[in-house]
């Protein structure tokens, strides 16, 4: 269970970071939509999981490498952000959350038994 101020510092960084990418992060996503689903932080504010969702899905595996790649350039910016909230810049971690491409691929199941 989340505490409350795990809850906002989590609401802050996915704001954040979904603001990065936006305006700093063009040469990183490579045309691809980038959003991110969730975040998720650590008791003690140290580690934070950042869940994105990829579109189109095709170039999910080679976005996410690239945003490994530069999870760096990332945190340093995330750092810039919330240096007036945490002492300490999280370490983060990105994730995948291919839960829209599953629902995709659900409703193209679907479709087809329609068709058949």
């Amino acid at each position: 269970m989340e505490t409350t101020r795990q809850q906002k510092i989590a609401k802050q960084i996915q704001k954040d970071v979904a603001e990065i990418f936006q305006k700093e992060g063009a040469g990183i996503v490579r045309g691809s939509l980038v959003t991110v689903t969730a975040v998720r932080m650590s008791p003690d504010f140290g580690y934070a999981k950042i869940y994105v969702s990829i579109f189109p899905f095709e170039h999910s595996a080679a976005t996410m490498q690239e945003i490994e790649r530069q999870n760096w350039f990332i945190r340093r910016a995330l750092g810039q952000r919330i240096r007036n909230q945490l002492k300490n810049v999280p370490e983060i971690q990105f994730f995948l959350d291919d839960s829209l491409e599953y629902i995709e691929h659900i409703e193209q199941a679907l479709k087809n038994d329609k068709n058949e």
